[in-house]
């Protein structure tokens, strides 16, 4: 349909327009990754799939991190968890997804539970 033949756009001009968020999603990074910070990330994703390995069967559904922006905490399964860090690997930004549905806090854990879980069990085995 030709552009002309389309009613208005009611955001128009708007400075509180909600489609500048989507045109957000277009633009690339600002600035690309420092090699530090991508082996940092990639750190992070190596030590997700340990503490998942020694979380999940213990019936911990990921890891819960507290929002500078809103100030709330953000509960992320290991899966999305993943996702997002791999997308910000691989494209420089997380892209905006629904949070969890009604997520039970206590089966949620911090990095610095799971880093020190982790320690916990490296100290454990290596003193037998």
């Amino acid at each position: 349909m030709p552009h002309e033949v389309l009613p208005p756009d009611p955001f128009a001009d708007d400075p509180n327009d909600p489609a500048k968020e989507f045109a957000a999603l277009d633009e690339p990074a600002a600035e690309p990754m420092s090699p530090e910070e991508r082996s940092e990330l990639l750190a992070d994703l190596s030590d997700l799939t340990v503490y998942q390995a020694l979380l999940e069967p213990r019936g911990i559904r990921g890891i819960v991190v507290d929002c500078a922006e809103c100030e709330q905490p953000h509960y992320h399964d290991w899966h999305l968890l993943r996702a997002s860090l791999e997308q910000l690997l691989s494209d420089g930004q997380m892209r905006p997804h629904e949070p969890a549905f009604d997520p039970d806090p206590a089966l949620y854990v911090t990095w610095d539970y799971c880093r020190g879980f982790a320690d916990g069990i490296t100290a454990t085995e290596n003193a037998h």
